[in-house]
């Protein structure tokens, strides 16, 4: 992309702020998987920018040694309309199996609630070299909400994602500017 994502702006705010606030507004405890840019506490994957699933298990494995039970909630920093009535609709969903919202017939495993089993089947697919978190889905149960139960709590473009600069314009984020 040129820039990173994490510092890609909407509305002002830095896209790695912005992901902190909605998780922390849902989550207690939260973390960074990355280099530390926002203020909550940062871990790092053994080896990073190897994937979300690495950083799924990076994540999990710290908030366990926090003392942190059941389910994760995982939020990718490329995702700037995710709000918190969404996180909080995922994270109270019945039971602790693993949620994924589907948008455009495709699963977001970026923003979803993941079990200790998947997290558990997760760390086992990363030992063998894996690092996609579809692999993760085809390997444990999940329930795939289609877009009729979350866009109960979230608008349409929630899963609007930042991959490319056009995506950057197409969706009205800026920046960082040269001075910061």
């Amino acid at each position: 992309m040129g820039v990173d994502k994490a510092e890609l702006r909407r509305d002002g705010e830095r896209l790695v702020d912005r992901a902190a606030r909605v998780l922390t507004a849902v989550c207690d405890p939260v973390l960074e998987v990355g280099p530390g840019r926002s203020t909550l506490p940062a871990i790092r994957e053994p080896t990073p920018g190897e994937g979300p699933l690495v950083a799924l298990v990076a994540g999990a494995a710290a908030l366990e040694a926090r003392g942190a039970a059941g389910p994760v909630l995982l939020l990718a920093v490329d995702l700037p309309f995710v709000e918190p009535p969404l996180l909080a609709w995922l994270a109270d969903r019945p039971g602790t199996g693993t949620v994924v919202p589907v948008a455009g017939g495709e699963p977001q495993p970026c923003c979803a609630r993941y079990a200790p089993a998947a997290v558990a089947a997760a760390g086992h697919l990363v030992a063998t070299g894996e690092r996609s978190l579809r692999a993760l889905l085809a390997a444990t149960p999940v329930e795939l909400v289609p877009e009729a139960g979350w866009r109960t709590v979230a608008a349409s473009a929630a899963f609007d994602d930042v991959d490319t600069p056009d995506d950057v314009a197409r969706l009205g984020l800026s920046e960082p500017s040269r001075r910061e």
